[in-house]
């Protein structure tokens, strides 16, 4: 398209308005330092009527990012081209704004509104996980845009704030025993949904945080669950319920996580038999063996016997069941590089 409308500036001179000169708003980033699909690169000034609305400009102007969908289907959802509100949280009905766009956002899409599979359909509401973003375009966007506020609403602070405290309270317990109870908590909520569409009810979680004895006030368990239940619906879905509890490793980690699963995975079929783990799973460069405090049969099976545990079907393990080891894990090891080579030396990623 860009291409196509220079090539109509080229071949319509007269249409060169030259009194016209462009003039940088004060205020805003050098033309010269911006990424260059947002400089004036025809060859003169000119004016193009055509009759859809767009202009080159106008086409340039977008931010690009990478994403994936926060499901538990292995179904690719297509999201057209249109204008979207926030379906959930102290946003919902009101428009996405740049401010709403970074790294581990969660963009939130009414299913109905799209050619989606049944599968993905089930849940009224999907949700995209932002991974990477243009942040050259994110800068430039930013110093040219009237609208951009970079504050954060009193209300969001506040939810966060009841986040921060719950996690602060849980950090202690997760550090001696983070696998076994994110994995457990996974395979315990996958048996309570019967309809198999991921949302459980205020009963089901504070039943859960009993069993799995993890203490969470009276108080605060009531804040948290005004905020995760937006519709007022008793129901919240068990993936925002986990992450607002206990937080989520970073997109980095994620990233490596799934390169791993994604290695087993080649198929693509979203599950991966036991069988094919036991073959992968390489333990030579595990601390406790080079430290000669355990062999690697014995690092091999406390592996597959506790990721074994956390999975509905023995025989095979989904991907949301290996993210789930793996963010347990993540809760005792502070650095990035060194979470990083905990899946590298393994899986030979």
């Amino acid at each position: 398209m860009v291409d196509q409308l220079s090539r109509a500036v080229i071949s319509d001179p007269e249409q060169s308005m030259h009194a016209d000169v462009y003039k940088e708003a004060p205020g805003l980033l050098g033309l010269e330092t911006a990424p260059i699909r947002f400089r004036k690169r025809t060859l003169h000034e000119t004016k193009i009527r055509t009759k859809s609305g767009l202009t080159e400009n106008m086409l340039s102007n977008k931010l690009r990012f990478d994403s994936r969908i926060i499901s538990r289907t292995s179904a690719l959802p297509f999201i057209q081209k249109g204008v979207y509100q926030h379906q959930r949280g102290q946003k919902r009905g009101k428009a996405y704004d740049l401010s709403d766009f970074y790294i581990g956002a969660n963009l939130t899409f009414r299913s109905a509104d799209h050619n989606l599979p049944e599968s993905v359909k089930q849940n009224p509401v999907f949700t995209l996980r932002v991974i990477s973003i243009d942040e050259a375009a994110m800068d430039f966007l930013k110093a040219s845009s009237m609208e951009f506020k970079q504050e954060c609403s009193k209300q969001v602070v506040d939810d966060s704030k009841v986040f921060e405290k719950i996690q602060g309270t849980l950090r202690q317990t997760l550090s001696k025993r983070g696998v076994r109870v994110i994995t457990g908590l996974g395979k315990y909520f996958r048996q309570l949904d019967k309809n198999r569409n991921g949302f459980l009810s205020q009963a089901d979680f504070k039943e859960a945080l009993k069993v799995f004895h993890l203490e969470v006030s009276e108080g605060d368990f009531e804040s948290l669950w005004l905020i995760l239940d937006d519709s007022k619906s008793d129901k919240v879905d068990y993936g925002d319920f986990t992450r607002a509890v206990f937080g989520e490793m970073n997109e980095y980690r994620k990233a490596f996580v799934r390169k791993a699963y994604m290695k087993l995975d080649f198929n693509k079929t979203g599950s991966v038999p036991m069988v094919d783990i036991r073959k992968c799973y390489c333990a030579k460069k595990h601390p406790l063996v080079l430290a000669g405090k355990a062999t690697e049969e014995e690092i091999q099976s406390s592996f597959l016997e506790t990721l074994g545990e956390s999975c509905s079907n023995p025989n095979e393990v989904s991907y949301s069941e290996f993210e789930d080891y793996y963010e347990g894990l993540s809760f005792g090891i502070v650095d990035d590089d060194d979470f990083v080579n905990i899946l590298r030396n393994p899986w030979g990623i």
